[in-house]
């Protein structure tokens, strides 16, 4: 038996949920007894209620109790209904706040598959290939509104066949998954396809120069030189291929990154501020406030609650 240390409890970084762990008893079902999807049902407590990540995408469907949900650096509530799409290695745990002393039977049903058989497939079968898109949405981790009955019904038609009958169902899921329109990304922007593909490849660019440079100070005019565009040309493509504009793009990726450095590390709010690339503590706490709806340090006194592990017996 393995047993969860201080040190897992303590810790700031997600676990890695390793394929040892997944056991009958947590609610898993036994290795041999499924194909490509596997199926996960468990109440609470659990040892697998835990600050963690994995290689899997991971369909996440609360059917009792509520309260926080931390996806990546988002932090929120939920409540029975609560349904969410997690990608590959993308950090997650869900907090029951009102949990009765007896604990319940069953607050999760969870469908769990990986990430290359079917991209792969795709190539060959392109029937497949609408699903695509969401696997890229998923990296971000995906929440979908009004859809919780329907994905209940499925989910639990397909815990309760299998083969290609189990198969068959989950693509049926996944096509109303990859076509809903009802669903909110929560942790970060990304890049949306449009025709024209040269353009695309520069605001590309433009975005990975961002990423990498989001603490040195540099403006629009800046970036639309670099690419050898107008101003106006380069604001709107932008806007066209990420949703946001340039500033809110920028402020974006900066928050997030403060909150990053609000949950793993001791450092103040205001050298976190100037760390990121903001040069005023009052702005920084603005757009905090705007785009995350506390203040950095009610975010960091929340997060931490991210890292609370039962202290129970994990195989």
């Amino acid at each position: 038996m393995r047993r969860l240390t201080r040190q897992h409890i303590n810790s700031r970084s997600p676990e890695w949920e390793r394929d040892f762990q997944r056991v009958p008893d947590l609610g898993y079902e036994p290795e041999g007894s499924f194909g490509y999807v596997r199926c996960l049902e468990h109440g609470a407590p659990n040892p697998l209620i835990r600050w963690h990540y994995h290689e899997e995408y991971e369909l996440h469907l609360i059917v009792n109790t509520s309260g926080k949900v931390f996806v990546g650096d988002y932090i929120g509530r939920f409540e029975p209904g609560h349904l969410v799409l997690t990608g590959p290695r993308l950090p997650h745990n869900w907090i029951s706040t009102d949990l009765p002393a007896e604990g319940v039977k069953t607050r999760d049903l969870v469908l769990q598959f990986s990430d290359q058989p079917l991209r792969q497939a795709s190539a060959l079968l392109p029937e497949l290939r609408p699903a695509l898109p969401l696997f890229e949405r998923a990296k971000h981790g995906i929440e979908f509104t009004g859809l919780s009955e329907q994905a209940y019904d499925y989910m639990t038609q397909i815990r309760q066949c299998s083969g290609l009958q189990r198969l068959s169902k989950f693509i049926e899921l996944l096509d109303i998954l990859a076509h809903y329109p009802d669903y909110r990304l929560l942790s970060s922007v990304q890049l949306q396809s449009f025709d024209d593909d040269a353009s695309l490849r520069q605001i590309s660019e433009a975005v990975d120069y961002i990423t990498t440079h989001y603490a040195h100070p540099f403006s629009l005019a800046d970036i639309a030189k670099k690419l050898g565009m107008s101003e106006s040309r380069f604001s709107r493509y932008f806007h066209r291929a990420t949703g946001n504009t340039f500033t809110d793009f920028v402020n974006r990726l900066r928050i997030n990154r403060a909150c990053q450095l609000l949950i793993e590390t001791d450092q103040y709010v205001s050298t976190i501020c100037y760390n990121v690339g903001f040069n005023n503590v009052a702005n920084f706490n603005r757009r905090f406030l705007e785009l995350k709806g506390i203040s950095p340090r009610d975010y960091r006194r929340q997060g931490a609650e991210r890292y609370r592990q039962p202290a129970k017996e994990m195989i």
